[in-house]
C-alpha cells in the first residue's frame, strides 16, 4: 500500500512526499494536470489525478492507501471528510496540516506578550473559514478508529525538495522589497511570528506518521522573529539599506486585505508536546540568518 498525499505539487505536501519516496514509502499524489503529473512520475511519486471536489476519489484513495497526509487546503471541509470517510474503523493515520494563524492577533504592526501551547484552545479567524471546526472534526475521529492528527504550522521558511519549493511570507516580502526597492514592515513591526525550517517541518511530519497518537495536534515552531528583523534581514540581503514602515491601509492596497492581516499579525508559539512525545528535535533555529545567507 501506498501513501497518499494531496497537495503532492505544493511547497509542504511536495517536501513531505519527496522526504517519504527518500525514505523508501511508496507515494501516492493527487494532481490537476498531465504536465505535473509527468513529473511527479519522474520523482518516482504516483499521480492521482484529480481534485479536492471529487470525494469519491479521495474516498478510494484514502481507503486503499496506508495512510493519508492532507496538505493541499486546510479549509477545505469536503475534502477533509471525504478523506475521513476513507478511513474511518481502519485505525490508519491521518495527518491534516493546519495553521498557527488561528491564534493571530491582528495588532496592526504591534508587540503583544500573548503565547500559545499545545493545550490552548485554538480559536478562529474569521479570514480562516472553517478551519477550526474541520481542525476539531479531523481530532474527533480518534473515537472512529482513524489516528488522526493536526499539524498547527508556524511561518515556514527554507527551500523545500518537492516541485513548489517557496513558502509564502518571506519570498513574498522579498518580491514586494524587489518591486519598490524598499523592505516594509507594518506599523512599528514589532509584532512578532514563530516560525520553523521546512526541513525540520518535514521531520516532524514524518514522525507524526509513524508514531503520534490519535486525536494529536501540535503546534510547530522552532524560534520567532519580528517582522522588522525580517524585513532589515530582507533588507540587507538584498543590499537595500534600511526597511522601512508603512501603514496597514498602504499594506491593504499594495496587496489585500489577508495579507495585510497576517504581516501585521502576532502570532507566537511554544512547540512543546512534539518535542516531548516524538523526539522532536529541529536542526535549523534562525530565521534571519538564513534569509541573509540562503533566501
Amino acid at each position: 500500500m501506498a501513501i497518499f498525499v494531496t497537495g503532492a505539487t505544493g511547497f509542504i505536501g511536495g517536501a513531505v512526499a519527496a522526504r517519504l519516496v527518500a525514505d523508501g514509502y511508496e507515494v501516492r499524489g493527487l494532481v490537476r494536470d498531465e504536465a505535473k503529473a509527468k513529473q511527479l512520475t519522474e520523482r518516482s511519486i504516483t499521480p492521482v489525478l484529480g481534485d479536492l471536489d471529487d470525494a469519491g476519489l479521495l474516498i478510494r484513495e484514502a481507503r486503499a492507501s496506508e495512510g493519508v497526509v492532507n496538505a493541499a487546503d486546510s479549509d477545505h471541509h469536503g475534502a477533509a471528510m471525504a478523506l475521513l470517510e476513507g478511513l474511518f474503523g481502519s485505525g490508519k493515520p491521518l495527518l491534516q496540516t493546519s495553521g498557527t494563524g488561528l491564534v493571530a492577533e491582528n495588532t496592526r504592526g504591534e508587540a503583544s506578550d500573548r503565547t500559545y501551547d499545545d493545550d490552548t484552545p485554538l480559536g478562529s479567524e474569521p479570514v480562516f473559514g472553517e478551519r477550526a471546526d474541520i481542525d476539531q472534526q479531523i481530532l474527533a475521529a480518534a473515537e472512529r478508529d482513524v489516528r488522526s492528527i493536526v499539524l498547527c504550522n508556524s511561518c515556514i521558511y527554507g527551500w523545500g525538495e518537492g516541485l513548489h519549493r517557496e513558502s509564502i511570507m518571506v519570498p513574498w516580502l522579498k518580491r514586494q522589497a524587489r518591486e519598490d526597492g524598499v523592505a516594509r514592515y507594518i506599523g512599528s513591526g514589532a509584532n512578532i511570528w514563530s516560525n520553523v525550517h521546512i526541513d525540520d517541518l518535514v521531520d516532524l511530519y514524518v514522525l507524526a506518521f509513524d508514531r503520534a497518537p490519535a486525536g494529536s495536534r501540535y503546534l510547530v515552531e522552532n524560534g520567532e522573529s519580528a517582522f522588522a528583523d525580517i524585513a532589515q534581514a530582507i533588507a540587507d540581503r538584498l543590499g537595500l539599506g534600511k526597511a522601512r514602515s508603512w501603514s496597514v491601509e498602504e499594506a491593504t492596497a499594495r496587496v489585500n486585505d489577508m495579507f495585510a492581516f497576517i504581516f501585521g499579525s502576532n502570532c507566537r508559539v511554544r512547540s512543546t508536546r512534539a518535542r516531548a512525545e516524538l523526539n522532536w528535535q529541529p536542526r535549523i533555529g534562525s530565521m534571519l540568518d538564513w534569509i541573509r545567507q540562503e533566501g
